[in-house]
C-alpha cells in the first residue's frame, strides 16, 4: 500500500521548486493533491508535469482574507483534508536601509499571518488524525545577509509547530515544521544563468556537507511527516538543510 493512500493534501505554493517536488511526491504515494499558486498560468504548467488526482486553485498566499475563499473551495471538492503543507512563501531580501513597511508587511502578511488564518479556516475540514507541516528556513536559525525580516517571519511561523500543536491537540492534528537549507530550486532563476552558478557556488561553501540540497530530497521528507509514519511525531522541526542550521559556518 501507497504512504499516502487515499489521503487529500493542499500544498500552498505548489508551481515550482520544493512545492511542485512535493506534489509529485505525494501523488506517487497515492494522494489526492490541491496545489495553490498566484498564477493560472503557472498552475496549468504545473499540472502538465505531474500526475494523478490534482486540484489546482488561483490563490495569493499573501491574501489573508483570500484564505477563507480558499478554505471554503477545498471544503466543496473535498470530504476531508489529511494533510496541510503550508509552502508558499515571500523571500525578500533587502539590506535593512531599502525596507518599506509596506514591504514588510507583505512579507509578514504571506510568511506568517496568512498561514495562521488559514489553519484556523480549515479546521472544520481537518480529519482527526491530520498533519500540518509548516515550511521554515534555516534563516529562522542563524543570520546571514540581508535575511533579517524573512528570517523572522520563519522563525515566527516555525513557532506555531509548538503553539497548534498545544492548541489542536484534543483535535488529533499534529503540527511540524520542516526547515530547508540552501535549496537548488528557480528562485534565482531571474539572475541568468551565470549569475545563478555563481550564487549557488557562493552559498555551497556554506553548508558543512558542501553541497546544496535538492527540491525532491525536501519532498521525501515532508512524505514522511504526511505519512502515518510520523504519528508520534509533533511540535517539532525537521531541518533538512546540510548541517548549516547547527553547524558554524
Amino acid at each position: 500500500m501507497k504512504r499516502l493512500e487515499g489521503k487529500h493534501a493542499l500544498i500552498t505554493g505548489g508551481t515550482s521548486g520544493i512545492g511542485l517536488a512535493t506534489a509529485r511526491e505525494f501523488l506517487a504515494e497515492g494522494a489526492s493533491v490541491a496545489i495553490t499558486g498566484r498564477s493560472r498560468e503557472r498552475l496549468d504548467e504545473a499540472a502538465r508535469q505531474l500526475e494523478g488526482p490534482l486540484l489546482t486553485v488561483v490563490s495569493d498566499a499573501g491574501d489573508v482574507p483570500g484564505q477563507t475563499a480558499l478554505a471554503a473551495r477545498l471544503r466543496s471538492e473535498w470530504p476531508k483534508l489529511d494533510i496541510l503543507m503550508s509552502n508558499a512563501a515571500d523571500v525578500t531580501h533587502l539590506p535593512m536601509e531599502d525596507w518599506t513597511e509596506e514591504a514588510f508587511d507583505r512579507l509578514l502578511a504571506t510568511n506568517l499571518k496568512a498561514p495562521f488564518f488559514l489553519i484556523r479556516d480549515l479546521l472544520p475540514l481537518f480529519s482527526p488524525s491530520s498533519s500540518v507541516i509548516l515550511v521554515g528556513s534555516v534563516s529562522a536559525f542563524v543570520g546571514h545577509e540581508n535575511a533579517t525580516v524573512y528570517g523572522a517571519a520563519k522563525a515566527g511561523l516555525l513557532s506555531y509547530t509548538r503553539g497548534l500543536s498545544h492548541e489542536l491537540r484534543d483535535r488529533g492534528i499534529r503540527v511540524n515544521g520542516l526547515s530547508p537549507g540552501p535549496t537548488v530550486t528557480n528562485v534565482f532563476a531571474a539572475l541568468g544563468p551565470e549569475r545563478q552558478a555563481a550564487v549557488y557556488e557562493e552559498i555551497r561553501g556554506t553548508v558543512p556537507l558542501h553541497r546544496l540540497g535538492t527540491a525532491t530530497e525536501l519532498a521525501k521528507a515532508a512524505v514522511y511527516l504526511a505519512s502515518d509514519e510520523s504519528a508520534y511525531t509533533a511540535g517539532t522541526v525537521l531541518r533538512v538543510d546540510g548541517g548549516i542550521g547547527a553547524l558554524a559556518y
